[in-house]
């Protein structure tokens, strides 16, 4: 298995991806668009202050920053930032969010070899195609044996683009394959909280340290994967291979690619969309809500039932994503963050939301309940959110969503300069140069620990 997906690599070239080409940049600028957003957040500062030290020649660009660091620490470090507020992109089968682990280490090994827009759009595309196809294979009982499949299949992914960027033969790409599953890590436990994104950022650092042991002639087991002591099956179940490869290098993974348009899980979308809906039915009333009643699939509860006591539990909460839709009318990054979560009318309407389980509604889509003091009953059924498969958002919807990120996000950086030079992605010949002229200059005396 692994040695079929290391020859699709090996052999594939520019001309078989080409037409997967504008939804890849539209993948990377939805990924420049959220680490923007969240660059100079706490714990991505945190985790610049500590990997500082440690850091080796800055030859890689850290997004919403002036100063460059060494391409492991830069790909850690983007990844956690395009994955901190559950703003990323995510394949509908699988829920990975496929950019942040691959985009990460691909454009910080690029820098390092001057490699050109196409070989660096081949690479992820190529990259997003192998972590969205080991997520089929163990799809669904990977995630529910509490395995985070972003960051444990996001490790493929990026071993496998950076491995095609350092122009490894199938064999050596197999090898960096299997050294990858030798590091897949990450817990759905650790979801409300800063670690979910460190196995992100390990996802995308270790696994350009796959690719970079692999040249040097470091081998893995042939059966890494799918033997019966490798990673499917000590993390899951019997797997799929059939899901994995059929339609390989015919169909393509990305071209499944959805964009949030809320910085949330992606299973309270269709919560916010009702609830929005809602608004603009009952006007002014909004305190005169007496209760409301969110019915959706195990999943929507499973993920969403919670109380909220930060950030990180609103984002993934039925009951503040409610709140968000009825009572602020938007659910953008501000309506997510402390200043807002702790509004006593906020807090006020989320004890009034009830979740009910329906195993009847798909998983992604809900029905709200909307409970007046006056008697009156209003519903809202919303089956295909925005921003999903069926509603997807456009490219004037992503460079919005990135210029709306570069200001929340505190960035000196430029979002029409961003903007522009994704769009061109395919036809720079230097992204090394293409980056540098991204990043603003270094104030006199700054330092990471500012």
């Amino acid at each position: 298995m692994s040695r079929t997906l290391a020859d699709f690599v090996a052999a594939a070239s520019w001309t078989g991806v080409e037409a997967q080409s504008l939804e890849a940049r539209r993948s990377i600028l939805n990924f420049f668009a959220t680490a923007l957003g969240s660059a100079r957040d706490p714990v991505v500062m945190a985790a610049m202050r500590t990997l500082s030290p440690f850091s080796g020649v800055a030859t890689a660009t850290v997004i919403g920053h002036s100063e460059s660091m060494d391409a492991m620490c830069a790909s850690f470090l983007n990844a956690v930032s395009a994955n901190l507020l559950d703003f990323d992109d995510t394949h509908p089968e699988t829920i990975i969010h496929p950019a942040a682990p691959v985009a990460a280490p691909v454009l910080a090994l690029a820098e390092t070899r001057k490699s050109s827009g196409r070989e660096v759009l081949t690479a992820f595309i190529l990259g997003v195609d192998v972590e969205c196809r080991i997520g089929n294979a163990v799809s669904p009982g990977h995630y529910a044996r509490g395995w985070h499949i972003t960051s444990t299949c996001g490790i493929f992914g990026a071993a496998a683009a950076c491995a095609k960027l350092l122009g490894l033969p199938a064999e050596g790409i197999a090898n960096a394959i299997g050294l990858a599953a030798s590091q897949s890590a990450g817990n759905v436990e650790n979801l409300p909280s800063a670690a979910k994104n460190v196995s992100v950022g390990n996802a995308a650092r270790n696994g350009l340290l796959a690719a970079l042991l692999a040249q040097q002639g470091y081998e893995a087991a042939p059966r890494a994967i799918e033997g019966p002591l490798g990673w499917a099956r000590t993390m899951g179940d019997e797997p799929d291979i059939g899901r994995m490869l059929d339609g390989l290098g015919k169909t393509w993974e990305i071209a499944k690619n959805t964009y949030k348009p809320y910085p949330a899980g992606i299973v309270f979308h269709a919560v916010i969309d009702a609830c929005l809906l809602l608004r603009k039915r009952i006007g002014r009333q909004v305190d005169q809500i007496d209760s409301v009643t969110v019915q959706g699939s195990a999943l929507l509860l499973a993920r969403g039932d919670r109380p909220v006591n930060n950030e990180r539990d609103a984002r993934v909460s039925i009951h503040h994503c409610v709140a968000c839709g009825l009572l602020l009318g938007a659910a953008g990054v501000a309506e997510f963050q402390r200043e807002t979560i702790v509004r006593p009318d906020t807090a006020q309407l989320r004890q009034k939301v009830r979740a009910e389980r329906d195993d009847e509604m798909p998983d992604g889509a809900a029905r709200v309940i909307l409970r007046l003091m006056s008697g009156d009953v209003l519903t809202e059924t919303v089956i295909s959110p925005r921003g999903s498969q069926a509603a997807p958002l456009s490219n004037n919807d992503l460079e919005a969503k990135l210029r709306e990120s570069v200001r929340t996000g505190q960035s000196n950086w430029d979002a029409d300069r961003v903007i522009n030079a994704v769009w061109q992605l395919d036809a720079a010949a230097d992204v090394a140069e293409l980056l540098r002229s991204l990043r603003p200059p270094s104030p006199a005396g700054q330092t990471i620990s500012d």
